[in-house]
């Protein structure tokens, strides 16, 4: 019998058939399709290519009218309208949970006192972990480290995406907390602003490339802007803020662009609260109904100027208690320990104790407490005098769901209130500004400084019930006191002018802007003197953030201090003749982009700069050449033009870098390089000045 024998195919040679396969039948396909000029099939392929013409089309027309750069700006201002707005609305439904169930709970004090207190303290410590768990960089206000930022020194994380997050997140929870906690959302906001116009100005670079023509610094300039025209709704103001807070050396030519952004943001944030039916048309954000044919009295010209004088004084309190309380904080060992290791539980205790001062059956039923920050502004605003309201049984009747009752409750006059509303919340405030958590402290300056204006207001209704003019009949205006307070109040305490005009748009009001800026200018005057910092340089300075013009502002004398002790060496120098080998070794050795180049080494006269690209394209071109060439020989040195001397001082060298967006510039005696500066020495340099304060 026959045996049959057969053979099996190995595994290696089953991989290799298939492989071979393989390759025929990609390469049939290839054919195939080279053959028959086919492409894959994709679904409505005619549509597709319209769509893309038109968008084409469109971007081309786009381009045509403004840059991209425009566009940015517009977005900028339209998104950060939005933020606002419905961040506005968030925080209004959980003042208005609160509400609620305080009100729900009338009749148990206990359960009511319960409600008034937990509720803003786990918010506030809602808002303490959640920004410090994401990014630690979002607590506080946000706007002295922008102005740092903007003056030329990077801080890292300040700009990121993860602190954009964190801090919005925080902020809604802290304004939530009410009017107990008494902060805002200016500064956060305005921080929120710079993040989003970073994030933008990268996709700007991205999609330019090197034909940008704007820088992160302008976008950031404009952004400063728009975050305060997205909050009130007022450009102009907008505008102003971000030259006298944010930019130490403001280019003319970020003007228009910061109008257009701030106009785009400010219409925006009314526009979207005349879609929601909050309003019927592009209003003021706090409307005012004061009397236009003889507002005010000559002679009342001299009590807003005194309005001022008591603006400046109290301002130079609130300042010197905030610096005080700052410094104490960090360096009470017990304390700073506790809120390194602690700060949710700090920022809870905090609160718990604030509410519990402003609670409705303790000192709060003096102060106005259960009023939210909108509520008070705008009672406070109102041109209705209370005192004689309050005395006159037919206007009181009238007058049954006003605001003004909260500022008059049985058994207390208007005078004893706005008293221990402006005593209690000044060191209710100072204290307030110690929690580690997002939040702003323009609008409670503003609050205060309206009931300050208020105060005096309704004693000069109380001391001239017909008027001071005995000529003309015609009553005081509390409300318009209110509103010059407001704003000279502002001003002294950021040492800025814009809350004039910010008061303005941001009431709608004209009949005023004499007295609000007669008021400002002296209030400015007196919290300037002996050189007190701001508020904002008084937390650089606390804070020791690398910001010149702070330090200089406190410490004038910091002004004249020499860069000859800050000089850094130059790194790796190429001379004029140098070989392969030496451009070799600086290649190997050094990550620089750019090298300076001298005379030679034992004479160190500065000749210019090459770039790190030249310096490669040097070795490649002698290695094929026969003659053995020198630096000067192929490439081209390009001059130093800008140079400073080691008696330059340290304010000059910050005023040239951050004019013309320098990121290094040598150091030279005689004209021999004596080494450099960059923004990391500037920094180092400003952290040694401000030790010294």
């Amino acid at each position: 019998m026959e045996q049959v024998y057969v053979s099996y195919p190995s595994l290696d040679e089953n991989k290799r058939h298939g492989a071979q396969q393989a390759g025929t039948q990609s390469e049939t396909t290839q054919d195939k399709l080279i053959i028959s000029n086919e492409r894959p099939w994709k679904p409505w392929r005619s549509a597709r290519s319209r769509i893309r013409g038109w968008a084409i089309r469109v971007q081309n027309a786009m381009l045509c009218l403004a840059g991209l750069e425009w566009y940015c700006y517009a977005a900028l201002g339209v998104l950060m309208a939005l933020m606002s707005f419905v961040m506005d609305l968030t925080v209004a439904k959980l003042l208005r949970a609160h509400h609620w169930l305080y009100s729900c709970l009338e009749g148990h004090k206990l359960l009511q006192f319960l409600c008034w207190t937990l509720y803003p303290a786990c918010l506030c410590a809602l808002s303490t972990s959640f920004s410090h768990s994401i990014c630690p960089q979002s607590a506080g206000s946000g706007l002295p480290e922008m102005r740092a930022i903007l003056s030329g020194v990077q801080l890292p994380d300040y700009l990121s995406l993860s602190n954009l997050f964190a801090k919005l997140v925080g902020l809604i929870c802290t304004l939530s907390a009410g009017s107990s906690v008494f902060l805002g959302k200016v500064g956060p906001f305005v921080h929120l602003s710079n993040m989003v116009g970073a994030y933008l100005h990268r996709m700007y670079a991205s999609a330019c490339g090197t034909k940008q023509r704007r820088t992160q610094g302008d976008m950031l300039v404009v952004a400063s802007a728009v975050g305060v025209a997205s909050c009130f709704g007022a450009p102009i103001s907008g505008v102003l803020f971000s030259i006298e807070v944010m930019g130490s050396h403001y280019s003319v030519r970020d003007y228009c662009p910061c109008f257009f952004a701030a106009v785009c943001g400010a219409l925006s944030y009314r526009l979207l609260a005349v879609c929601s039916g909050e309003q019927e048309t592009v209003n003021a954000l706090f409307k005012t109904r004061f009397p236009t044919e003889i507002p005010y009295q000559p002679p009342e010209i001299l009590f807003f100027a005194l309005l001022g004088l008591l603006c400046g004084a109290v301002s130079c309190v609130y300042l010197f208690s905030h610096r005080w309380i700052l410094r104490f904080v960090r360096a009470n060992k017990l304390i700073s320990r506790f809120i390194a290791t602690e700060k949710t539980l700090y920022s809870g205790f905090v609160v718990f104790l604030l509410a519990l001062v402003t609670f409705p059956y303790s000192a709060g039923s003096s102060m106005a407490s259960q009023l939210t920050m909108r509520q008070l502004i705008s009672s406070l605003l109102e041109s209705t005098q209370w005192n004689s309201i309050s005395h006159n049984a037919t206007l009181l009747e009238e007058s049954q769901q006003s605001l003004w009752q909260e500022w008059s409750p049985p058994g207390s006059s208007v005078y004893k209130t706005l008293g221990c509303f402006l005593i209690i919340k000044l060191w209710l405030l100072v204290l307030a500004c110690t929690l580690p958590l997002p939040a702003g402290y323009f609008m409670p300056v503003f609050i205060y400084g309206a009931a300050l204006g208020r105060f005096l207001g309704e004693g000069l209704v109380y001391l001239f019930p017909n008027g001071i003019s005995p000529d003309t009949l015609s009553v005081i205006n509390p409300g318009g006191y209110a509103l010059v307070g407001a704003a000279a109040f502002a001003g002294a305490v950021t040492h800025t002018l814009s809350p004039a005009l910010c008061a303005l748009e941001m009431t709608g009001q004209s009949t005023h802007v004499v007295p609000i800026l007669i008021a400002t200018l002296i209030s400015n005057a007196v919290s300037r003197s002996k050189h007190q910092p701001s508020f904002y340089d008084g937390i650089s300075l606390i804070k020791k953030l690398p910001h010149l013009p702070s330090l200089i502002r406190a410490c004038p004398k910091l002004s004249s201090v020499q860069i000859g002790r800050f000089v850094a060496p130059a790194g790796a120098v190429l001379q004029r003749g140098e070989k392969m080998a030496g451009v070799q070794n600086v290649l190997n050795n050094s990550t620089e982009s750019q090298f300076p180049v001298v005379d030679t080494h034992e004479s160190p006269t500065l000749l210019g700069t090459v770039t790190r690209d030249q310096l490669q394209a040097f070795l490649l071109e002698i290695q094929t050449e026969v003659l053995c060439k020198s630096l000067e020989d192929v490439c081209h040195i390009k001059p130093a033009t800008l140079q400073l001397s080691p008696e330059t001082t340290v304010k000059q060298v910050h005023c040239i870098m951050s004019v013309v967006r320098e990121q290094r510039v040598f150091v030279t005696e005689n004209g021999k390089l004596c080494g450099l500066i960059t923004w990391k020495e500037m920094k180092s340099m400003i952290e040694e000045l401000a030790e010294e304060i």
